[in-house]
C-alpha cells in the first residue's frame, strides 16, 4: 500500500473522499511542505552566516536549491500521472514558470526590507527576523505556490497528455 493509501485509509471516510478527489493537491502540498523545510534551512544557515548581509541573495539560492527538489518531487510523485512531454521540454517549462515564481516569492520580502525599513538598525533583530519570515516564508511562498499549482497543472503537466503516461505506470 503506497504511503498516500496508507495515510488516507486513516481519515473519516467523509473527509477521506474529498481527499481522494482531491489527491493531486495534497501530493502538491506535501511537496510543498517538504520543500518549504528545504528552503527554509538553507535560507537561514546562509542568511546566518556567509551571506548575512545579503539576506535577498540567500533566499534566493534556497528557492533555487528548493525548486530543483520540488521538480523531482513533483515530476515522480504528484503529477506522475500527467505531462508526457520530453524531459527536457517539461523541465524547460517546469524551471521557467519556477524562475518566474521565484520573482514572486522575493517581492514580499524585497518590499519588507527595502519599502518598509523592516531591518536594522530601523527595528530590532527580533522584528526583523520576523518580517523576513512572514514576508520570505509566508506570503511569498504562498503567493508562489498558487500561482505554481495553477501553472504545472496548465502547462508543464497537463492532463491532456497524461494518458500516454498512465499506460506506462
Amino acid at each position: 500500500m503506497a504511503v498516500v493509501e496508507s495515510v488516507l485509509s486513516l481519515a473519516p471516510e467523509r473527509l477521506r473522499s474529498v481527499l481522494i478527489k482531491h489527491r493531486e493537491l495534497l501530493k502538491f502540498a506535501i511537496v510543498g511542505g517538504t520543500t518549504f523545510v528545504v528552503d527554509n534551512g538553507i535560507w537561514y544557515l546562509l542568511k546566518l552566516t556567509v551571506l548575512e548581509p545579503k539576506p535577498t541573495t540567500a533566499k534566493a539560492i534556497a528557492i533555487i536549491v528548493a525548486t530543483i527538489v520540488s521538480y523531482v518531487l513533483n515530476r515522480e510523485w504528484s503529477f506522475r500521472t500527467r505531462g508526457g512531454r520530453e524531459r527536457h521540454h517539461e523541465a524547460a517549462l517546469f524551471f521557467l514558470i519556477s524562475g518566474f515564481a521565484v520573482v514572486l516569492n522575493l517581492i514580499p520580502l524585497l518590499v519588507s526590507r527595502y519599502v518598509f525599513d523592516l531591518e536594522q538598525p530601523h527595528v530590532s533583530l527580533l522584528v526583523q527576523e520576523a518580517a523576513d519570515f512572514a514576508s520570505g516564508s509566508i506570503i511569498g511562498m504562498l503567493l508562489a505556490m498558487f500561482f505554481r499549482f495553477w501553472a504545472f497543472r496548465k502547462w508543464v503537466f497537463p492532463d491532456e497528455l497524461g494518458g500516454r503516461r498512465r499506460g506506462r505506470l
